[in-house]
């Protein structure tokens, strides 16, 4: 039986798409809670497990939801937003209710909170899939984080840092491309990229037919200006930064 359900896990992952359509079939409160609970074993620092989960299945609650991820349909459509947050006020009320005093407003502990639920998070996506539940994560949370803080009514030392939008698939995607395993394995040591390697793992992506033609949709010479000069760009980069900053402060982590 392990064995099976090992196979399975390999497949669902190999295949594994993104989800942004979805069916009306409800998805049980049951089959959640037993998915997070069993998300919950994944690891954690100090056995703390620094992550909050606020689940919205209100059509209200999405509809405010949706401007923080700049209208993405699928967080109105979707039967369910999960919100993940990296929480240390839960920690942090626990010791002043046994006699500690905690220490975590810096941004250290922030990092720690944010690698627990995103640990969380990808454990989770893993027993959705399995399942054979869709979902979209959603990289737009950490973009415009204090339109979602308000919107959950999320207390210092709770900032959001990861959305997905849950449902039955209404969709099957094709297969997004990734690159070859031997272009992010180092041995020993990090061993820095040639031209001639750049060639080697991001040509056959390039040459793909869909992304020449979302060159050809930017009106760019090559996907690598389409990324820096039009979705991910420094201009941008640099002020949503200082969004997520400003957030981090109020939430008390800086």
């Amino acid at each position: 039986m392990e064995n099976i359900h090992y196979l399975c896990s390999m497949k669902n992952l190999t295949n594994r798409r993104t989800i942004r359509q979805y069916s009306s079939k409800e998805v049980s409160e049951e089959l959640l809670s037993r998915l997070m609970t069993e998300a919950a074993r994944t690891q954690t620092m100090g056995n703390l497990q620094l992550y909050s989960v606020v689940v919205t299945r209100s059509d209200e609650q999405k509809q405010r939801l949706s401007p923080a991820h700049f209208g993405q349909p699928m967080v109105t459509q979707a039967p369910v937003v999960l919100t993940i947050c990296a929480d240390f006020n839960r920690t942090s009320q626990w010791a002043r209710c046994r006699k500690a005093e905690p220490g975590y407003d810096n941004f250290l502990s922030f990092l720690n909170a944010a690698t627990d639920a995103l640990l969380f998070t990808q454990t989770l996506c893993c027993l959705m899939d399995e399942e054979g539940l869709g979902y979209c994560y959603l990289g737009t949370t950490v973009y415009q984080p204090l339109q979602i803080i308000d919107i959950l009514k999320l207390p210092k030392l709770v900032m959001p840092v990861a959305t997905l939008t849950v449902g039955w698939p209404a969709e099957e995607p094709p297969l997004s491309d990734r690159l070859p395993t031997e272009s992010f394995i180092h041995h020993e040591t990090y061993r820095d990229y040639t031209p001639q390697d750049i060639d080697t793992y991001y040509t056959p992506k390039e040459q793909l037919p869909e992304n020449r033609h979302f060159c050809v949709l930017n009106h760019k010479e090559t996907l690598a200006q389409v990324f820096t000069d039009i979705r991910y760009t420094k201009k941008d980069n640099e002020a949503l930064s200082a969004v997520l900053l400003d957030a981090l402060r109020q939430q008390g982590f800086l």
